[in-house]
């Protein structure tokens, strides 16, 4: 399963009155485990910068008129996301903006229904509490000691490590935790689970040709090869 784990900054909170994007951060998760592949882009909005959007991410006009307009990164942007489910934290607002740059840009729309709201997930899970990504982090421990401003890729890989703990931990357990209630339940004796050997083994990996050139490679090294201490 591909998720990609979203974040962005604007220059104010709606499209509609002139706001624009000036920055995507993505991270890429596959099976709920960060693969490594990142996108991330700073967008010129064509526009001033509010002050209180500067003070919010610290992106200056004067820097992101340098930066390409959302038009020209909107195919590279679509390319990265496609196919995947979208996390973000407070996704309608992300996703108000994205669609309205690609309805500008003339683009297909990104699916809501493929969206993972990680807010409305710990609002759920922790009714009451303060579920604002700083917050969530305080909770689950989580590194955000280099976000002094707001960054589109910083808090797209915060989010990441947030929204697996929101999930269950790095480690989800497959259900096994499911299985081995049930267990307690019948038979108060029944032992925690344990992984068992598998009934059929794998098939070597190694092909015949490759063993064959690694014993003739230990035959070269003489009897006092560290090799043949392992040799059954």
């Amino acid at each position: 399963m591909r998720e990609i784990v979203l974040d962005t900054e604007t220059t104010g909170f709606e499209p509609a009155e002139g706001h624009r994007l000036v920055e995507i951060g993505c991270v890429e998760l596959f099976n709920h485990m960060p693969t490594g592949r990142t996108y991330h882009q700073y967008i010129n909005p064509d526009r001033d910068m509010p002050a209180e959007a500067f003070a919010v991410h610290g992106l200056s006009e004067d820097f992101l008129r340098s930066q390409p307009l959302f038009a020209q990164i909107a195919d590279a942007f679509l390319d990265f996301v496609d196919g995947g489910t979208l996390v973000i934290h407070n996704a309608a607002f992300d996703m108000k903006f994205l669609n309205w740059e690609l309805a500008n840009a003339r683009k297909r729309q990104l699916p809501t229904d493929r969206v993972v709201d990680t807010l409305t997930m710990a609002r759920r899970k922790f009714p009451g509490s303060p579920a604002t990504l700083d917050a969530l982090c305080r909770r689950f421990g989580v590194d955000n000691s280099n976000r002094t401003l707001h960054g589109a890729l910083l808090d797209s890989e915060i989010l990441a490590e947030v929204y697996l703990e929101l999930i269950g931990g790095r480690q989800p357990d497959f259900a096994l935790g499911v299985q081995q209630q049930k267990q307690r339940t019948s038979d108060a004796t029944t032992t925690a689970w344990r992984p068992r050997p598998r009934p059929t083994p794998l098939p070597p990996r190694l092909t015949a040709t490759e063993s064959a050139a690694h014993d003739a490679l230990i035959a070269k090294m003489g009897d006092k090869a560290i090799w043949r201490r392992h040799d059954n």
